[in-house]
């Protein structure tokens, strides 16, 4: 289930947001979106899977030419675990940004008892694209992103994802699909995993109501292909 409310500093964002779901195995996934001002957003994440539970908040600060985020995921107080995760991306020119993130993590599992692990950052801003690669020297690791306009209604995009450490390279390529005449919008996407995910979102319009259905399989293995369908409705 999903609700949107009606606060809104641009035409395209709307606060707050609230969304929730549920499995057959009792598994709880919820979502809280809020905007206090143009500058200030924050982002709350509880789930609960297999008994266990999660739950992760964020803070978001958007500068004239600068943007920092603050999140801190599964902190536990009285047993020193969690992680704790900062952003900073600072704009250099009109279209390019520079940028660090620190990851500060503590836990039993975590070699040495605690492990501090640092980014960089570079996006670059297209009349209509834009790119965006973070590198993590410790790791050895790289992560690239392309998004490109085609026009109002189509929009592509291309993802890298690549570490030495483990000798892997993901990449996926997706879309999504306005019909603004049907009300409708399709989004898709395939990665070299040989996973294929699929949403279709229809307005059920004059009613404030969005009805979605999505799909996602897998045929890494043929003779044991996975496929997952869900229905859901967006009220707002």
């Amino acid at each position: 289930a999903t609700y949107i409310g009606t606060k809104q500093y641009s035409p395209s964002e709307a606060y707050p947001v609230l969304m929730g779901d549920i499995d057959p195995s009792l598994n709880l996934n919820a979502h809280i979106i809020h905007a206090f001002s143009k500058k200030v957003r924050t982002k709350l994440q509880s789930s609960v899977q297999e008994g266990k539970f999660m739950g992760q908040g964020s803070v978001d600060y958007l500068g004239d030419d600068f943007s920092t985020t603050l999140t801190l995921g599964n902190i536990d107080l009285l047993n020193k675990t969690g992680v704790i995760v900062g952003h900073y991306l600072q704009r250099v020119t009109s279209s390019v940004a520079l940028g660090a993130e620190l990851v500060y993590q503590r836990g039993p599992r975590v070699p040495g008892g605690e492990i501090t692990v640092l980014s960089l950052a570079s996006k670059i801003t297209g009349e209509n694209w834009l790119f965006t690669a973070n590198v993590c020297p410790s790791a050895v690791a790289a992560h690239c992103c392309y998004y490109h306009k085609v026009n109002e209604q189509l929009h592509i995009g291309a993802e890298l994802e690549s570490s030495l450490m483990t000798r892997e390279s993901v990449g996926k390529g997706c879309y999504q699909l306005e019909i603004p005449g049907g009300n409708a919008m399709f989004r898709g996407s395939i990665d070299t995993n040989w996973t294929v995910e699929a949403v279709l979102e229809k307005k059920l319009m004059p009613l404030p109501f969005t009805l979605q259905l999505s799909g996602t399989a897998n045929f890494a293995n043929i003779q044991k292909s996975q496929y997952r369908f869900g229905i859901g409705l967006v009220l707002g």
